[in-house]
């Protein structure tokens, strides 16, 4: 725990705040702030830790670190979740002029962070980047596999950016607050990916440098990468091509909604084959049943993870889902057979206006009615 510094009023303002976002990291704020402290020794700086509301008490340890030395802060977020808006919220709330972004498990590389504020200081730079990819640089103990994965990922997203970057996946960089301040409208704020969000948010390319470091292997906790990280990166990189106008959770609910045909389809498949056809409108029904059941539970999961139903109200969930996604489905079959039989357009065009309008319907409604409170994040 770091030694108590007493407030002074002659106190000098950051130059540099290091944003720390947290998800049950009990166990590691202390060592973080300790080494933080200890490499930052001679320059004004102050360490934000973002929690999102960890169980395990992340927040009130930070706490205790913070009535310690004023120079660490604490934002303790209530019924949202999320690595980029975490830190997009630190960094709004600092007057640095230089913010770093590094993870709260100890495998980031804290000692880089003097060279990285140099670099950015003296060589008039928007960002410095931590890389795992230039020369020196390591992805330590990672399997096969997932170096794999994050291959593949940082050539996805180098398609995207208008930068020369070996590693835009990076979660440990240092960039101008005037970078953010000018970006930030056009942030999605979603996912783990935050680096990559920045560089392609800039309307203008911008002056960057990458230092190498390895990745530590993690001491404590457990970590955070599963199915909807890549869920995430997924939509992000969709938003990125269609543009902000179309909300993020729209594009998942869609998404989610284009694997209910499939089911729905594999579902009334096999009723036929058995049954024969005249089992048509009870295999329809079945099959509606299933994949409206489906969807919401894909929603809950993923679209509205920060809002997700457990318990008894998942029951009222399901039963609005399905009562509103009911209603969508006559809104689609009303509007197509509309613009058919008036003769405004062919069966294609009418059949997909018919969806477009379920579709926004299901989202909007259930939107309200389903997921209308915030769940407590577990």
């Amino acid at each position: 725990m770091p030694e108590r510094t007493p407030p002074t009023l002659d106190q000098r303002p950051p130059e540099l705040a290091v944003i720390v976002p947290t998800y049950n990291e009990a166990e590691a704020v202390a060592e973080v702030a300790r080494r933080v402290a200890s490499v930052l020794e001679g320059l004004d700086w102050e360490l934000i830790f973002v929690d999102d509301d960890s169980p395990d008490g992340t927040a009130e340890r930070a706490r205790e670190l913070a009535r310690l030395d004023p120079r660490i802060r604490v934002i303790q977020r209530i019924g949202r979740r999320g690595l980029s808006s975490a830190c997009i919220e630190g960094m709004l709330s600092t007057t640095a002029p230089y913010l770093a972004v590094m993870d709260g498990d100890l495998q980031h590389d804290e000692a880089l962070l003097p060279h990285m504020l140099q670099a950015i200081r003296d060589e008039d730079l928007d960002i410095v980047v931590g890389s795992r990819y230039v020369a020196g640089g390591d992805l330590g103990d990672w399997s096969a596999r997932r170096q794999g994965m994050s291959r593949l990922a940082t050539w996805i997203g180098r398609t995207l950016i208008r930068a020369e970057l070996s590693d835009p996946m990076s979660g440990f960089f240092i960039v101008r607050a005037s970078v953010i301040h000018g970006c930030v409208r056009r942030l999605s704020g979603v996912g783990f990916k935050l680096l990559l969000d920045i560089l392609s948010a800039s309307k203008t390319p911008l002056r960057l440098r990458e230092l190498p470091f390895r990745f530590r292997p993690r001491r404590t906790g457990q970590s955070k990468l599963d199915t909807t990280v890549l869920w995430e990166y997924l939509l992000m990189l969709i938003q990125k091509l269609v543009g902000p106008m179309i909300p993020l959770r729209f594009i998942a609910f869609s998404l989610i909604g284009a694997f209910g045909v499939l089911v729905h389809l594999s579902v009334l498949w096999p009723i036929l084959h058995l049954l024969g056809e005249d089992a048509f409108l009870v295999g329809q029904a079945t099959a509606t049943l299933v994949a409206m059941t489906s969807n919401f539970f894909l929603n809950n999961l993923l679209t509205y993870r920060d809002l997700r139903l457990r318990g008894r109200q998942l029951l009222w969930g399901w039963l609005s889902f399905v009562l509103a996604c009911s209603l969508g489905a006559l809104a689609n079959v009303g509007i197509a057979d509309y613009l058919f039989r008036a003769g405004h357009s062919g069966w294609v065009l009418s059949a997909l206006a018919g969806i477009l309008v379920g579709a926004v319907w299901n989202y909007a409604v259930t939107a309200v009615y389903t997921w209308r409170r915030p769940a407590n994040p577990i």
